[in-house]
């Protein structure tokens, strides 16, 4: 099948339908892990910080989850998850988000300086209500910028589930790939590039709205 500009405009325009159900399938497999996973982590990253000795058996253990390499997993999961099913490639996308999230979850508990907390308590500030008005607003950067790394990584990581039945994009690469026709593949490559940096824009602006003092104090230092 040749490949020329003609040839791409016409596939593109012909297939406009089917990159977008491609998109936002794969927005909800690679970012849905994210939330699940951010979820998860504000409670055990607070035990974490709580419990010191807690939090370096636990960051191990999600560390070496974190390498192992997601098709192997992938496969590993299908005889109980199923074949082309979204918990085969949201499962071990949720756990990779956990560990880049639990760290960076727990740093910005414990940015929190102790005289800040005594004064919170001093003024009549409960553990639940100090951890909603002072700690949690405290480790809002730090939470983004884990955001950031684990969405883009979880993007990346989503298409490999094609190979498995459910990727989102990673159709295009394949189907690009068996027919030799470079334009799905193209096409893959930019709509990820598109998904990643759109997702990494929404979070710097949530950034800017929940900690606008994070943004004044990096002009600052500067």
């Amino acid at each position: 099948m040749g490949d020329e500009p003609l040839v791409r405009w016409h596939w593109l325009a012909t297939h406009t339908s089917y990159l977008r159900g491609l998109l936002l399938d794969h927005a909800v497999i690679a970012l849905l892990p994210v939330l699940i996973a951010l979820v998860a982590a504000l409670p055990l990253g607070l035990l974490c910080a709580r419990f010191p000795r807690l939090y370096q058996p636990v960051a191990a253990v999600f560390n070496v989850v974190y390498a192992l390499p997601a098709l192997a997993v992938f496969v590993v999961l299908i005889p109980y998850t199923g074949l082309a099913t979204q918990a085969t490639v949201m499962l071990p996308l949720t756990c990779y988000a956990l560990a880049v999230l639990l760290p960076t979850t727990v740093d910005g508990l414990r940015a929190v300086p102790e005289p800040v907390r005594q004064a919170a308590t001093a003024l009549g500030y409960g553990p639940w209500r100090r951890l909603a008005a002072v700690e949690l607003p405290a480790a809002v950067p730090y939470l983004v910028a884990g955001l950031r790394v684990a969405a883009v990584s979880s993007i990346s990581l989503a298409s490999v589930g094609a190979l498995v039945g459910r990727g989102g994009l990673g159709y295009l690469f394949i189907d690009g790939f068996q027919r030799a026709f470079p334009t799905p593949i193209i096409a893959g490559i930019v709509l990820t590039a598109a998904l990643a940096l759109a997702t990494d824009a929404v979070l710097l602006l949530a950034r800017r709205v929940l900690a606008p003092w994070a943004r004044r104090e990096a002009v600052v230092g500067r």
